[in-house]
């Protein structure tokens, strides 16, 4: 058992790293202060980390991608926390696993350009009574003899203004199904297509620059070779890809965002004086540092843990869930201490810490709310027992 990080892996991690703090960290307070980034900004960083091979790393080699397993994925995603979330989309890409379900035309109509960073695409699931549930879509795909017909809608589709195309989950009809059991398929969407409009954009309390658009689907005519994947397997294959979502863009995201966060805080209590010393030397600051160390080194362990799991081809479905719970609320608790060390400064837009803790307030709800996975948790022990917890059992 080897907790060191090769040669290959220090080398990955100080690369990202240095990409950011030179290329990504001077966009930020622009980014915040206008609400979007430039779209020549965004094509400036996007070519540079192309170059430097930084793009789509989690996508395999033979398709343009880096080919990195999963625990070098969320090495690198850890990096990614340390920087704002329309940034990370546009310099290193948010490419989904699930279009490797791509067969045929698919691979050079869709796949493939998304790999290279020539399309971007969204993921669409999630609907006004369709959240954490992902069955519970109403959004429908009729067969017909042309292909399909899509109608419905979704809303908070992330990066809906820039995406070329869309992921889309929809009901299909099954005449062979049992009464009331839902079918669910996953359609290419291309923008643009008769019927289909972008509606609002959703404003959210932090993540600015990311848009969150509405989508609204009116008889959409669909090629037949719109469907990905096998007909009825959508939400399984939706709930595969959102696992590995969690565990990157939520659980590694957050261990890097905290991390980013507690130097900070670190070095502000280091240097702020209050009654002739620095607030570092009182007990109290030093329990709020001292408690985000742990917090931070325990969520890092069990994503890579549950990364392993992953690479080791084991069902990591169960962590994922864990990891989601510990990181998200980890890092609120690290953000909430963050304001606190810094004081008035910390509540106030001359620094960068009031939108941290913006920022670290969704983690607690998207890609399944705390309260879901603690519920899968606690049904899976019922199920499974000592296994989920026993490392001898």
């Amino acid at each position: 058992m080897d907790f060191a990080l090769n040669e290959e892996q220090k080398m990955l991690v100080a690369t990202v790293r240095r990409f950011i703090d030179e290329e990504l960290r001077p966009l930020e307070d622009e980014v915040e202060q206008q609400g979007f980034l430039d779209p020549d900004k965004a094509r400036a960083i996007h070519e540079k980390s192309r170059a430097l091979g930084l793009y789509a790393t989690n996508m395999p080699v033979q398709f343009g991608g880096g080919g990195l397993g999963a625990v070098d994925t969320m090495l690198l995603e850890e990096q990614f926390g340390h920087t704002t979330d329309i940034l990370i989309r546009r310099a290193f890409g948010n490419v989904y696993e699930v279009l490797l379900a791509a067969q045929g035309e698919q691979v050079g109509r869709w796949l493939e350009p998304t790999v290279r960073g020539e399309r971007v695409c969204s993921i669409a699931i999630t609907e006004p009574g369709a959240g954490s549930d992902a069955g519970s879509i109403t959004t429908r795909a009729v067969k017909t003899a042309d292909g399909w017909r899509l109608s419905g809608s979704k809303h908070f589709i992330s990066d809906a203004e820039v995406s070329d195309f869309f992921i889309v989950s929809a009901l299909t009809d099954d005449p062979g199904a049992k009464e009331g059991k839902k079918k669910i398929s996953l359609f290419l969407v291309d923008k643009g297509l008769p019927g289909f409009t972008l509606g609002k954009d959703q404003k959210m309390m932090g993540l600015r620059g990311t848009s969150h658009l509405e989508l609204w689907f009116d008889n959409v005519p669909l090629e037949p070779i719109a469907l990905l994947g096998d007909e009825g397997k959508g939400l399984q294959q939706a709930l595969g890809v959102l696992g590995r979502v969690r565990l990157a863009q939520v659980g590694a995201r957050a261990v890097g965002k905290a991390s980013h966060v507690l130097q900070l805080m670190t070095d502000y209590a280091a240097q702020r004086k209050q009654f002739g010393q620095p607030i570092a030397d009182f007990q109290l600051v030093q329990q709020m540092l001292a408690d985000s160390v742990i917090e931070i080194n325990s969520a890092r362990l069990m994503v890579l843990h549950a990364a392993w799991m992953i690479d080791q081809g084991l069902d990591a479905r169960d962590w994922i869930s864990m990891v989601k719970v510990q990181a998200a609320e980890m890092l609120g608790r690290v953000t909430d201490r963050a304001v606190q060390v810094f004081g008035g400064m910390g509540y106030c837009k001359e620094l960068p810490i009031e939108r941290y803790y913006r920022d670290a307030r969704i983690y607690r709800i998207f890609d399944g709310t705390s309260e879901i996975h603690r519920t899968v948790v606690a049904r899976s022990l019922m199920r499974h027992g000592a296994a989920l917890f026993d490392i001898s059992a």
